[in-house]
């Protein structure tokens, strides 16, 4: 079932990352002073190849649909949320279109398998602008209830990540950023979480929508035995169709094709996370080209980032979904590659260099051959001004 998924290699060259690295350890600024939007640029600069990047065309695909599992009332939420909240993105009146209005990011949502219809009575072949619908065969209600079956059959996953692929290659710009939609979809992704990681659901669990303490405890035992129920599906693939969703799903083949065309995959949070998780188990080398936006409020996400041994850049206690937290982070990297690109050199500026400073110890190569100058302010506020 995986010889249709894209293999992916590793982007570094050592050779370009030093040559990256001594281009921002000479800017003007103290040596590691800008923190972690240094390592951003860095990342950046990997992914595209380039030690000037600029961002194009930056895509925001929120990913839509039901799920089986939700009629067990493991959401505060009945599953008509989903559908009505995709009209409302549809209609420009949610936190994710603010956002991506505001930071000029083009939105679109995907119907993987909202137990909606859309189009209904417009005319046969009718498109409606920001909306695509790419329902799995025989999903379009949503995938079953994983508490009595597979969630998706093994033909339906590979549907859905097929359609995924499909979606990234018609995109255009070199930006991926990743949102969801779906009532239930915090427990496809604990589901996936558990699975993957050799997790205890209970850690795995949290409130979702915002279910309440004993709410939380009744999900985390439906979870439970949904996991007894699919024991044995155990690998990537298994466990994706066996708990995942089709949004989950359509999502995977995304980043597996994203990652291929190297563009920068800009991460969510907690569900959207859940589907790098799977394309990392598939091909881990998906990691290199996927910056994570925040550390979400929900229980599972700090657990799934560890695992993935990855820093997100926010934390602001979101959880909301939807991609509001990548299109919230998305003016950081726009800044990384600004200062890729047009900040000054010590050498460019004219501001002179102090004698090396001996340093000892494992980075003392580095720091001896690019934290030897200090700014001096008169020079360089004469420069500029």
């Amino acid at each position: 079932m995986t010889s249709f998924l894209p293999h992916l290699t590793d982007i570094r060259s050592r050779a370009f990352t030093q040559a990256l690295q001594h281009k921002i350890d000479s800017k003007t600024k103290p040596l590691g002073s800008l923190g972690r939007l240094e390592a951003l640029a860095l990342q950046i600069g990997e992914i595209l190849g380039s030690d000037a990047p600029v961002l194009q065309a930056p895509q925001l695909v929120v990913f839509a649909a039901d799920h089986g599992l939700a009629r067990r009332g493991v959401s505060a939420y009945p599953q008509d949320v989903s559908w009505q909240m995709v009209e409302n993105f549809l209609a420009g009146g949610a936190a994710v279109s603010v956002f991506a209005r505001l930071n000029q990011i083009a939105l679109t949502v995907v119907d993987c398998g909202v137990n909606h219809d859309f189009l209904a009575d417009l005319p046969a072949g009718t498109q409606r602008p920001g909306l695509r619908v790419c329902k799995v065969a025989g999903g379009e209600h949503g995938t079953a209830d994983a508490l009595e079956q597979p969630a998706m059959s093994a033909a339906q996953c590979q549907q859905a990540l097929q359609n995924g692929m499909a979606l990234v290659k018609n995109l255009p710009g070199n930006a991926l950023l990743l949102g969801e939609m779906g009532i239930g979809n915090t427990s496809a992704a604990s589901l996936l979480l558990a699975r993957l990681a050799g997790l205890d659901i209970e850690v795995c669990t949290g409130a979702g929508t915002g279910l309440d303490a004993p709410a939380v405890q009744r999900k985390t035992a439906i979870l439970r035995d949904v996991l007894a129920r699919h024991a044995q599906a155990k690998s990537p693939l298994d466990a994706l169709a066996a708990l995942g969703g089709f949004e989950i799903a359509t999502m995977v083949g995304a980043v597996l094709q994203a990652a291929l065309e190297r563009r920068v995959i800009v991460v969510d949070g907690f569900i959207a996370s859940s589907a790098v998780l799977v394309a990392h188990a598939l091909q881990p080398a998906v990691l290199q080209r996927c910056v994570f936006a925040h550390r979400s409020g929900e229980r599972g996400h700090e657990f799934m980032l560890q695992h993935l041994g990855v820093q997100a850049l926010l934390d602001l206690g979101l959880r909301l979904g939807e991609g509001s937290g990548a299109a919230l982070a998305w003016p950081l990297l726009q800044a990384a590659c600004a200062m890729l690109r047009e900040m000054a050199s010590f050498e460019s500026a004219g501001v002179s260099e102090k004698e090396p400073i001996q340093v000892a110890g494992a980075d003392s190569e580095r720091i001896n051959l690019h934290n030897r100058s200090r700014l001096k302010l008169q020079q360089l506020l004469k420069h500029f001004h």
